[in-house]
């Protein structure tokens, strides 16, 4: 199956590019609609202008249908539109660790990450850079890259720029944090988080459909939902799949995940001082099932 965007013309993906750009003068990228010029200050994500990039290197971490067995070929963006007090990856999400980058070394690392055999570009926290990205992905295809393109995202991403995206992105890979506002507010500093993710997923799944896998075993196009079980029911699981189940698609390919541990700031409080217990993570799964959920776990 061919990637979206090598079936898109070079005009429209110029306009894409540009329209993406002008977002950047008050920008209105992500959820929190800020605002800002980014083109001279920082955003609430704590981004400029500049993409910053932490790493790109062949993941074998990711789901099996993203990994292959070559990898995917992830590019960590640095800073984050969410402040989860949990993060594992914080020095990268809070504190912003990495380097300024341009447009055409992203490109160059893109090409790379193809010419040692990954089996797709895994854009990571990529919400607050979209416009930069795209730029990249032009100038990379220009110069043959021809592997899927996945946007893996925290969720926090304003519909209007998932509509953008629209025949660019071939794997939408969001989370979904949390079935409440309040909870997102209270462990991700997020105001609304649950209004804006439902909206944004349901735009991806417009878009892409549910996940498609070839042959070989490797995702070609579609969406994966990530949900992370949190202790005590933090997380609201029942609440998140129950949205999937009906208003997304009983055939989603949905990773229950089970890896929670206490870091960053979870031990300030106390209901996120331990891991989960296995009878919590089982129960997130019987559910998924009761729901009519099968693929992913």
């Amino acid at each position: 199956m061919e990637p979206l965007y090598l079936k898109l013309s070079k005009e429209m993906f110029e306009d894409k590019v540009v329209k993406l750009w002008e977002k950047l003068s008050s920008c209105n990228l992500c959820g929190w609609q800020c605002n800002v010029n980014r083109f001279t200050q920082k955003g609430t994500c704590n981004s400029g202008i500049t993409m910053k990039v932490s790493s790109s290197f062949p993941h074998y971490g990711e789901e099996r249908p993203l990994v292959g067995r070559n990898g995917s070929g992830t590019v960590f963006l640095s800073n984050c539109t969410s402040k989860c007090v949990y993060c594992q990856n914080w020095t990268i999400s809070q504190k912003g660790e990495g380097k300024e980058i341009s447009v055409e070394k992203v490109a160059i690392a893109m090409l790379h990450l193809q010419e040692i055999g990954c089996h797709n570009i895994n854009w990571v926290s990529p919400t607050h850079y979209v416009p930069q990205l795209m730029k990249s992905l032009l100038i990379a295809k220009e110069q043959g890259l021809n592997i899927p393109i996945v946007y893996n995202t925290g969720g926090y991403d304003c519909s209007e720029t998932i509509k953008l995206l629209k025949g660019i992105v071939d794997i939408y890979m969001p989370d979904i944090k949390y079935g409440s506002n309040e909870n997102g507010w209270k462990y991700s500093k997020i105001p609304d988080y649950w209004s804006v993710v439902r909206k944004a997923v349901k735009e991806m799944h417009s878009q892409v459909g549910d996940l498609k896998i070839n042959d070989v075993g490797i995702a070609e196009r579609g969406l994966i939902i990530r949900h992370l079980v949190l202790p005590f029911n933090i997380a609201e699981s029942e609440k998140v799949l129950e949205f999937i189940a009906r208003e997304i698609s009983t055939d989603s390919y949905v990773n229950i995940m089970d890896q929670y541990h206490p870091c960053y700031k979870a031990p300030n409080y106390e209901e996120l001082k331990r891991p989960i217990t296995r009878n919590e993570y089982q129960e997130v799964i019987d559910k998924a099932k009761h729901l009519g959920l099968h693929r992913g776990f």
